[in-house]
């Protein structure tokens, strides 16, 4: 393997984590967000704003470098572990693009339930973590699917 490939792989795997670490300091921030006064939840809310921005962008370096491995590495696009990883990756991506910024939005909201929004966030939050782990689990495993 060539320098080039190694940083490729590298990038991807950092971005990987950039993607899907945040969202877990997230889970104990939501249960706090419940019951948080004015002033903490706008901070809970910036930082659930940041998470989700910077699991976009770590998503943009994330989605060259898995095209640039692929047309540089052994794999092709009809290899069934790459297929699932993109139809999970398309359904991600509407899935953030809407889960978490009209449910953040809704807590400046007057009369908006605080708990009930944040057991909202708990679940939207749990949705995305799950998406993305599955598909690190087949960029890890690269399972015979077909």
């Amino acid at each position: 393997m060539d320098l080039l490939y190694r940083t490729l792989i590298y990038l991807h795997v950092l971005s990987a984590i950039a993607s899907i670490g945040p969202f877990f300091i997230l889970l104990p921030m939501v249960k706090k967000l419940r019951t948080a006064e004015d002033s903490k939840m706008k901070t809970y809310l910036e930082t659930f704003r940041f998470v989700v921005w910077l699991s976009k962008h770590s998503g943009h370096v994330l989605v060259v470098s898995g095209v640039l491995l692929v047309l540089s590495g052994p794999w092709n696009w009809s290899t069934p572990w790459i297929l699932a990883t993109l139809v999970i990756l398309f359904s991600s991506l509407f899935f953030l693009a809407r889960a978490f910024s009209a449910t953040i939005r809704q807590f400046t909201e007057p009369g908006h339930n605080q708990a009930t929004l944040a057991s909202k966030l708990e679940r939207t939050t749990w949705i995305y973590i799950g998406l993305l782990l599955l598909m690190l689990w087949f960029m890890v495993v690269k399972p015979p699917l077909w």
